[in-house]
């Protein structure tokens, strides 16, 4: 047997197809001349992830790029940045190395530095794209907020500071602009859904524990993602407090300015209370815009001596004003008080208007064992007044105009008469249902009803639950709405006759609902006859004669409509490619595990009822 020639390419000959557009890892690596971990961070921080080739000409254990995004990245300025500060790094170590620790600590001090606003710009021309963008940002900023710091995770203090400052800033405008559309509580964390400028936001927030850091996890990617994050997080921030007129971002500038850092960081933490006292003081009183121009004459020692003790007084008096207001310490609603005269956008939405007065004219009061975090975001997102049980809190337990105390424990001590004892996911079905639901489910002690998802679709999924239902006549009384009764379904609805014996309408509407009804069924056997014959092969007669022989016959024999369909699917196919055939074949088996989910669970539905009876 003659061995057959691998066929090479003539010299001069460019590449064509895949080989021409793709390149592997491995191939741009040594293009750009940096190492993997440069690699990996460069593509995260630009926005370039890999690319499947339809034909993967070096073996499908290579990971492949487009040409074009790799001659983007070799472009960008930060490549030459990293290497500068790869550079410099090296240089320290050298210092080190020679047990020089003064040029050492000189050296850090004056280590270059990068920014990533320029790519925020590039990888997102519009506002509406960073929104597009922004569930992953949110989920992995909540994440590292509620992380503890680890030195061998290079996970500092500062990085967690930042994180959850911009959380509540985020967490401050949804509630603050009434935005906030979906709750739910899973065994992940909790799921949050708003809406702004018409795109949808969802994020995951992890559960107020302990959080462990596995070892299987790569850290240094996530935080590249994050270093990313962060930076478009806090130009998000920024748009959306300047469309109302909160000029968030001079806030934190003359934080960083008047107040040290250790002052801020104080206990380890940027307490939300500093930063909304911050804020408030500066928004109140525009110190900054007030003040007089200095004299022209004056030295420029003596402004730096009127400025530094200017500073002192402004962070005394800071301090004083966070002691006035009683604000709460390290709290995400503390923030959200920043925003109390600020008018919302869209005014005119009824999502808006519904969601601001689900709990208007309600005062809670949160008992130590609930989750706190979270309640305090979500009740005043939905117009509620909310206190807890420690020190600065608005309001203590005592108070007589309490209408509801949120508690989570199998028995209340001391109880007051005036005011109702629910769980917290009766706040969080309320939200979901935008209707306030009958508390006698949610008691202290009971085993409250099922906590339903609303990301899913029961109609698309073809299984209701039956709170699903209780919820929906809920709401439909609600909004004096009539609905059927539970025994009326569609196929009574169908029926004019079941109407008429039920006493839903009356005789002439039965009669006239009949005869529509049989012209339609009459019309749709002489549409399947027609079918029928057109998929035999057969010519369809015009004559008005021919016609009426043909409708008496049909009497006789009605085809099939299901063999009628199957034949169609048949046919439509065949015409189809070997590609598109499994692909529908796979649609069809996920339907039909569907189908047999659903069964599964009406026939555990069945079994619990007979039990119960």
């Amino acid at each position: 047997m003659v061995p057959r020639k691998k066929h090479y390419r003539p010299a001069g000959k460019k590449k064509e197809g895949n080989a021409a557009r793709y390149i592997t890892r491995s191939q741009a690596i040594k293009q750009l001349q940096v190492t993997l971990g440069f690699f990996r961070r460069l593509s995260i921080l630009k926005g370039i992830f890999p690319r499947e080739p339809k034909k993967k000409f070096k073996g499908n254990n290579h990971t492949y790029y487009h040409v074009k995004d790799v001659a983007f990245l070799q472009h960008e300025p930060l490549l030459d940045k990293f290497r500068d500060i790869r550079a410099y790094q090296k240089k320290i170590k050298k210092a080190e190395a020679k047990k020089n620790a003064d040029l050492a600590t000189l050296l850090r001090t004056r280590e270059p530095t990068y920014k990533l606003d320029k790519l925020v710009r590039e990888r997102y021309p519009k506002f509406v794209d960073a929104l597009r963008d922004l569930d992953d940002c949110l989920t992995m900023v909540h994440l590292f907020a509620a992380l503890p710091a680890v030195e061998r995770a290079k996970i500092d203090v500062e990085l967690i500071h930042n994180c959850r400052r911009l959380s509540h800033e985020w967490q401050a405008y949804v509630c603050r602009t009434y935005k906030l559309r979906k709750v739910f509580i899973s065994v992940k964390g909790i799921y949050y859904q708003a809406e702004i400028e018409g795109q949808k936001i969802t994020w995951l927030t992890p559960h107020a524990m302990q959080q462990i850091l596995p070892d299987d996890v790569n850290f240094s990617v996530m935080l590249t993602f994050l270093e990313f994050y962060e930076t478009l997080l806090g130009f998000v921030n920024f748009r959306l407090y300047h469309s109302l007129n909160v000029n968030i971002g001079f806030c934190m500038l003359y934080s960083m300015a008047s107040v040290s850092f250790a002052h801020l960081t104080y206990h380890a933490a940027i307490d939300s209370a500093d930063l909304y006292a911050l804020s408030r003081y500066i928004v109140s009183n525009t110190r900054t815009s007030t003040l007089e121009p200095k004299a022209a004459s004056s030295s420029t020692s003596e402004q730096l001596e009127a400025k530094e003790k200017e500073m002192q007084a402004d962070e005394s008096e800071l301090r004083l004003a966070q002691l006035q207001h009683q604000l709460p310490s390290n709290e995400p609603g503390a923030l959200m008080h920043l925003m109390e005269g600020a008018e919302c956008e869209n005014e005119d939405d009824q999502d808006t208007k519904e969601c601001k007065r689900l709990f208007k004219n309600m005062k809670f009061f949160l008992s130590r064992e609930v989750p706190r975090e979270s309640l305090l975001f979500v009740i005043p997102a939905f117009g509620g007044v909310v206190s807890w049980d420690g020190e600065a809190a608005p309001y203590k337990e005592a108070d007589q105009s309490i209408s509801h105390q949120i508690v989570d424990r199998p028995t209340q001590g001391h109880r007051y008469l005036s005011r109702e004892y629910v769980q917290p996911q009766w706040i969080y079905d309320c939200i979901n249902a935008r209707i306030i639901l009958p508390t006698e489910a949610y008691m202290v002690g009971r085993i409250p009803p099922p906590h339903l998802s609303p990301f899913v679709d029961n109609d698309a999924e073809g299984y209701i639950p039956d709170y699903a239902e209780t919820i929906k006549r809920l709401q439909a009384a609600a909004r004096n709405e009539v609905l059927p009764m539970p025994g009326v379904g569609k196929e009574d609805l169908d029926d004019p006759q079941n109407l008429l014996v039920e006493g839903y309408i009356s005789r002439t509407e039965a009669n006239e609902a009949a005869q529509t009804k049989k012209k339609m069924v009459t019309l749709e056997k002489q549409y399947h006859e027609e079918l029928q014959s057109e998929l035999q092969g057969a010519v369809m007669k015009k004559s008005k004669q021919g016609s009426v022989e043909h409708a008496k016959t049909s009497e006789e024999s009605v085809p099939d409509p299901k063999q009628i369909a199957e034949d169609i699917d048949t046919m439509s196919k065949l015409g189809m490619s070997r590609k598109k055939r499994g692909l529908l074949e796979a649609i069809e088996k996920g339907k039909e595990r569907n189908t047999a989910r659903i069964s599964k669970l009406k026939e555990r539905k069945k079994k619990l009822k007979s039990s119960e009876n």
